[in-house]
């Protein structure tokens, strides 16, 4: 029993008045005063390196809106008590009355309702940044902000009203730019005591140097109890690609979410409400949206043909009545003509065809037939159409079945779906389901009655083979309204929406790194021998479009021991806690790495080895797991993505450690055969008494390698570098001479650079299989040379230099 239980009155009647009395309004800041731990401050070490990851957000975000390349400086200090978190940028400022909303009230922001990428979303982080450093220190924090052409700042120094939430301003001053702490002319500096520890500086440090790789064109500086970290801006760095706003996709829209849409559009047609409230959907794609809806909301009508030997013409006569027989004649013929180049007519398309042959006898014969002759004329055609149902049915149940089947199985089948049909009603109207329906009794009905069993995919062949002759209705769709108010209809519009092909969303909303960029911040950081990225197109989660993209580095400095590192971002930011939590983690470990050469202890998990595997999500929307943005959930379109995008870069680390494996065993073979060669050649100089003999020539032919020569003339004056191919392929062979004299003579087909004292003869032939190419110039006889060759691995590769 709770300690309210006891003070409740024994009068029952009274009980619930006093629990409604109790009951009030809890404001956000209230809650998350009491579920810090839910925006990542749990703890000292964790909230110190939240506070930082949410002001260098802001102060990233703030900057490249503005156009304005990144200088953020954070600084930590230790007190006596407390840390003091500074951290200040060189953004656009904010003007003086939006800094206590900003930094003062929860889920107050800019880009909740934004479909377009930002690295803020829910309006939350700074101030929770704030709402913890009051709760664990009782100090408000000081927030300086200076905007452009400004020649004052505004300072102020608040702290949230958690019971409503909204800032408390303890003081407010604007102090001269000489007198501001703002180390620039324009920018935003906040200060806040937090309760906190350095125990978690491997994150802090990871979080700085991550956002560094995937934000070069920003400059990060910390400074911190007992050192630094810096990462200067990355030469001729520019900001990502300006982003745009755009209205939602048609993919992935919840059901809730499409009738609130239905119910705010301007819109009264579902034609213009698809239109104007989604992307990628113009005229053509909304007709096919709306023809989808009629199949799913009114169903399809079958289409009949009429039997060979029916008189269409009597039919059509016999059903009129009071009208001149001669222009009686000319209609009816105008009908059955019609219908039999139709070879297969639904109810709805055979009474426009009425229609439109009425008006042609009109035009021939002056003679009106109206809606009512018109009427009797369909209902009579349609007596004929249908007067063998058996026949249209077993025609696409017999292509649809198997061989196996023999003819009365598959008579029978038919008869029974005919007779479903019978029964249907007049316009032999079904929704897929209904047809399926009728499809699964008319099977059961044969394997009970005729001993033949029809199996659930011949079913679903003979559902789709009449679903597919079938014909969609012209009926119009419900207005927007009209959907609003019916959950039925408007989620038989949402499954319209996903059945239908719509262009991918487009990507001016996203920033993503690119592929290219994603490998360079790679090379920045980890010293590696191998790197790959990879960029996917865009698809949909929500409504919302998303690029995952995928990265590795492997080999070189990279820690072999243990497990890869992962390194996780999203939208630009790093992700340094929950890794266990989050889908990029979940994927990685479903996936055999070792089909891709990688250690993997048990098939699952992680794989081991000197990698780094990076993975970013890109997206107007990420799905976090919660509200401290540490986890991406397990979105399956996502998770989907992400593995595509990881297996396409490890396609090429595959390779990669292929063609090692494959090099390091034709060295091995290339050894031993140099331990065997130069001692046959001794033996052979021996006996022919030629002397001593090169033996790089005969091993390039055994190896079929690339042959690299430098020889000089008996009087040193003339060199020669000779590239020979007993490869099949052809190679492009970079050959460098490094001469300590002027060359001279040098061809066109080379380069000379000179450079301290050295001259550095740069030849690059292209040599095809089992062919060669020379290069002559003249020296000194007393220079000395020095050969280089690259692009041709070591393994493939003999170099030999002589000096005559």
């Amino acid at each position: 029993m709770t300690s309210f239980q006891s003070t409740l009155d024994d009068d029952e009647d009274g009980i619930a008045e006093e629990l409604a009395a109790s009951q009030r309004e809890i404001s956000v800041a209230e809650f998350f005063e009491k579920n810090k731990h839910m925006l990542g401050f749990d703890s000292g070490a964790r909230g110190l390196v939240t506070a930082v990851k949410e002001a260098v957000d802001n102060a990233l975000d703030a900057t490249e809106e503005a156009g304005i390349l990144p200088d953020i400086y954070v600084e930590i200090s230790e007190g006596r008590d407390y840390y003091t978190l500074i951290v200040e940028d060189n953004g656009p400022g904010i003007t003086n009355a939006q800094i206590p909303k900003i930094f003062g009230k929860l889920l107050y922001g800019s880009r909740f309702h934004a479909r377009e990428q930002s690295r803020g979303q829910q309006g939350i982080g700074i101030s929770a940044a704030v709402l913890y450093s009051q709760l664990t220190s009782g100090k408000p924090v000081r927030i300086e902000s200076r905007t452009q052409d400004s020649e004052t700042a505004n300072v102020y120094e608040l702290i949230i009203d958690t019971d409503t939430n909204e800032p408390e301003i303890s003081a407010e001053t604007e102090v001269s730019a000489a007198k501001s702490d703002l180390r620039g002319t324009h920018g935003t500096r906040i200060e806040m005591a937090l309760d906190a520890n350095m125990r978690a500086r491997g994150q802090l440090h990871d979080y700085i140097k991550h956002t560094a790789v995937v934000n070069p064109h920003a400059r990060i500086e910390l400074q911190e109890p007992g050192g630094e970290l810096k990462s200067e801006r990355a030469e001729e760095a520019s900001l990502p690609a300006e982003t745009d706003e755009i209205l939602p996709h048609p993919h992935g829209v919840e059901l809730g979410t499409l009738i609130k849409m239905l119910a705010e559009t301007d819109s009264h047609s579902v034609s213009g409400f698809l239109q104007s409230e989604f992307t990628r959907v113009g005229s053509k794609t909304a007709t096919g949206i709306i023809d989808a809806f009629r199949d799913e909301h009114f169903g399809r009508e079958m289409r009949w043909r009429p039997p060979a030997d029916a008189d269409l013409e009597a039919t059509v006569a016999d059903a009129v009545a009071n009208k001149d027989a001669t222009h009686t004649a000319v209609f009816a013929r105008t009908v059955a003509d019609a219908v039999r180049d139709a070879d297969s007519i639904a109810p709805a398309e055979l009474g426009a065809l009425v229609a439109d042959a009425a008006a042609d006898a009109q035009d021939d014969t002056g003679t009106s037939f109206g809606e009512t002759v018109q009427a009797n004329v369909v209902a009579a055609v349609r007596d004929a159409l249908t007067s063998d149902r058996v026949a249209d049915v077993l025609g696409p149940v017999d292509e649809a079945t198997t061989v196996q089947k023999d003819d009365a199985t598959v008579r029978g089948l038919a008869e029974r779906i005919a007779a479903k049909f019978e029964s249907g009603g007049d316009t032999d109207r079904v929704t897929r389901d209904t047809l399926d329906e009728y499809v699964f009794r008319a099977a059961e009905n044969t394997a009970e009655y005729a001993d033949a069993t029809i199996g659930e995919t011949a079913r679903e062949n003979v559902a789709d083979a009449l679903w597919a002759r079938m014909a969609t209705v012209p009926d119009d769709p419900p207005n927007t309204s009209a959907l609003a108010d019916d959950r039925d209809a408007a989620s038989d519009l949402l499954a319209a929406m996903a059945s239908v092909n719509v262009m991918a969303p487009p990507t001016s909303c996203l920033s993503p790194i690119e592929a290219d960029q994603l490998e360079a911040g790679l090379r920045t950081e980890f010293d590696a021998d191998f790197y790959a990225a990879a960029t996917r197109d865009a698809d949909v989660h929500g409504g919302d479009p998303f690029i995952v993209e995928a990265g590795i580095a492997y080999g070189g400095d990279i820690d072999s021991e243990g497990g890869v590192q992962l390194m996780r971002f999203a939208n630009r930011v790093p992700l340094v806690y929950q890794r266990g939590a989050c889908a990029t983690t979940d994927v990685l470990g479903d996936i055999g790495w070792r089909n891709y050469n990688l250690s993997q202890p048990g098939g699952s998990g992680l794989p081991q080895g000197p990698a780094v595997i990076m993975v970013h999500v890109a997206s107007t929307n990420v799905p976090f797991t919660s509200e401290s943005k540490d986890a991406i959930a397990n979105v399956p379109e996502i998770e989907a993505e992400i593995e595509l995008a990881v297996r396409e870069a490890a396609r090429e680390l595959k390779s990669f450690l292929q063609k090692r494996q494959s090099m390091r065993k034709r060295q091995q073979k290339q050894d031993v055969i140099m331990d065997i060669l130069p001692t046959m050649a001794e033996k052979v100089g021996e006996l022919t008494g030629r002397g001593g003999v090169d033996v790089s020539d005969s091993l390039a032919r055994i190896m079929n390698n690339v042959l690299v020569e430098r020889a000089r003339s008996d009087d040193g004056q003339t060199v020669t570098l000779r590239v020979e191919n007993h490869g099949t392929g052809s190679v492009d062979v970079d050959v460098t001479d490094i001469v300590s004299a002027e060359p001279d003579g040098v061809g066109d087909d080379a380069s000379v650079v000179a450079m301290d004292d050295e001259y550095f003869v740069k030849w690059t032939p292209a040599v095809a299989g089992d062919d060669a190419a020379e290069l002559t110039y003249s020296v000194d006889a007393d220079a000395d040379c020095e050969l280089s060759v690259s692009g041709v691995a070591d393994a493939r590769l003999t170099v030999s230099e002589a000096d005559t």
